[in-house]
């Protein structure tokens, strides 16, 4: 049996109605006589009359706050209904899925989630400004307007086969240089000849989409840091304010270079950003750092007072920067960001006790009209910034310290997205070792979906006045619920004694979370666990969803 439920707050608990009210009349200019109703949309399917009953009664409502529906009135109502694009990762529907299942015990109902809002004591006026709420409530890139006369359960597709590009190997300049716009690559045209010149040469043969899609990904930028490892060449200082400064600091970097590796690596703006630890190292100030090829986070040996006795303890930091995805989809951007900066050091073995966050946005006091072209108002990135990252800390139970804001003009142009940790374990709890041929590598956490497809290309490339359209699986979506299992699992010496070697799943997905833990190895697309069918093998190869772990253990572990 399938079947649409409404759920809305009772008067006395409208809250987030009332808020949204006055969110709305501010932004859009309504009149005060102007309400609004919201309901939670959620369609089931494969439910018999006790799931039903178990759903309304004990997991999509309380009895003391809400009312459920099985149908509405909408007839000559003016109204809003929307709800996630497909392969979207909908944590309220998850979660209704996952209590139910504590409940009846089955696998097989599927729910979908969805938001309605019913407007009341519009003017004439207020319905032709209808249009101008759907712009503002629903983001393309995560969102759609929902049809409420369709019930169906859309998620499931028929996985199509990964096509091989035909005639590859011999397109001239132009056909490569066409075939790089139509596919939306990050890479430059000579990234792209020079695959070509590899297929042709070493390969003889065309290769697959997924092959250039996972290249694309390990060459952007994100992954390869292409900015960062440019060789510079021929170095000038235009002459400014600071002009002297700049070219003092730089000759003290060419005679660190002459000091610490006598110029043996390219000059690059790498080479400039570490060369300054190394030479702590080589003066022996930095003896406390952990060296090892595996750590995603800095890491420093220190001593710890447990219980009035020194024990021998990691300390991790790092920061994470989301400004790409939190610009275009602002909730999921930045809880993912606080959920990716955590898993660097949680991949470490190390839990993360402490974190601060750091934005940029241009004049939110703007009027909406005066947004820029193809960019989301700065006031709704900033408040719905905010709450994704204060959502993912408080269901992981991650203490901020330090918030700020700061706005500047410039920031309208590009958002900052900041977030940094400070994690710890003990020493006796963490291995590093070398995998070995033999190994296998375990992909523990969440499952896969679409969510994140293209988030490290995405990230690397330009963009334009389409992008806020074309984006929608860019933008992991965060699950804060999984990521504290993992945290807990991480935690227990007997699990992380096992590990020889681990990895988060952030950009690149199982192409680079798995292919950097080790030189060469055999990944199988099949067993990776998928939140729904229909996932093809490029999809699976370079999807960025959340909350997944690759972790290399000895055999006789598994």
């Amino acid at each position: 049996m399938d079947q649409r439920i409404f759920v809305q707050k009772k008067d006395r608990f409208q809250v987030e109605s009332e808020s949204l009210r006055d969110e709305l009349i501010s932004s859009l200019g309504l009149q005060p006589s102007f309400q609004v109703a919201k309901y939670n949309i959620y369609d089931v399917f494969n439910a018999d009359e006790n799931d039903l009953s178990l759903l309304k009664e004990r997991v999509l409502s309380e009895v003391v706050t809400d009312k459920v529906f099985d149908t509405l009135d909408l007839e000559g109502k003016t109204y809003l209904a929307y709800e996630f694009l497909p392969g979207q990762y909908d944590q309220r529907a998850d979660s209704a899925m996952q209590c139910l299942m504590l409940l009846n015990n089955k696998q097989s109902v599927r729910i979908h989630s969805g938001t309605l809002l019913v407007f009341e004591n519009v003017t004439k006026e207020q319905i032709e400004q209808i249009e101008q709420i759907e712009h503002y409530m629903i983001n393309p890139v995560e969102a759609r307007k929902k049809d409420l006369s369709i019930l169906e359960d859309d998620q499931d597709i028929q996985i199509e086969d990964v096509p091989v590009i035909e005639g590859f190997c011999s397109m001239d300049i132009e056909a490569l240089s066409n075939l790089l716009e139509t596919l939306g690559l990050a890479m430059s045209l000579k990234d792209l000849a020079f695959i070509q010149d590899y297929f042709k040469n070493e390969e003889h043969r065309d290769p697959s989409m997924s092959e250039i899609r996972v290249l694309d990904t390990y060459w952007s930028d994100h992954c390869r840091h292409t900015t960062f490892e440019t060789v510079l060449e021929d170095v000038r200082f235009e002459k400014g304010q600071f002009q002297e400064q700049i070219q003092n600091a730089y000759e003290t970097y060419l005679k660190l270079r002459e000091d610490v590796h006598q110029n043996r690596k390219p000059s690059t703006l790498m080479d400039m950003a570490t060369i300054a630890g190394k030479k702590l190292r080589k003066e022996g100030k930095l003896d406390d750092l952990e060296v090892s090829d595996e750590i995603n986070a800095c890491s420093i040996e220190i001593k710890v007072d447990v219980d009035g006795k020194d024990e021998d303890y990691l300390l991790m930091f790092k920061n994470e920067t989301h400004n790409h995805p939190t610009e275009i989809e602002p909730f999921g951007g930045a809880s993912t960001c606080i959920g990716g900066a955590i898993r660097d050091p949680l991949s470490g073995r190390s839990y993360v006790y402490q974190a601060m966050r750091v934005s940029g946005a241009g004049d939110i006091t703007k009027p909406i009209a005066q947004t820029l072209e193809h960019k989301l108002p700065q006031s709704k990135i900033s408040k719905q910034a905010a709450h994704g990252y204060s959502s993912y800390g408080n269901q992981i139970g991650l203490a901020t310290t330090f918030v700020e804001e700061i706005y500047d003009e410039g920031y309208t142009a590009k958002r900052m997205e900041v977030g940094a940790v400070v994690g710890a374990a003990p020493k006796s709890n963490v291995k590093r070792e070398q995998p070995q041929p033999g190994d296998v590598i375990v992909l523990i956490g969440g499952a896969t979906g679409r969510d994140g497809i293209g988030g490290a290309t995405g990230s690397s490339k330009e963009h334009n006045d389409t992008s806020l359209e074309k984006c929608s699986s860019e933008v992991q979506k965060g699950n804060a619920l999984i990521e504290r299992k993992l945290q807990r699992l991480f935690r227990n010496p007997e699990a992380t004694k096992l590990i020889k070697k681990a990895n988060d799943f952030g950009a690149g997905g199982v192409s680079v979370a798995v292919g950097e833990l080790a030189d060469g190895l055999e990944i199988d697309l099949n067993v990776v666990p998928v939140k729904y069918e229909g996932l093809d093998g490029t999809e699976l190869a370079i999807s960025e969803s959340q909350e997944r772990m690759a972790v290399c253990i000895d055999p006789k572990d598994l």
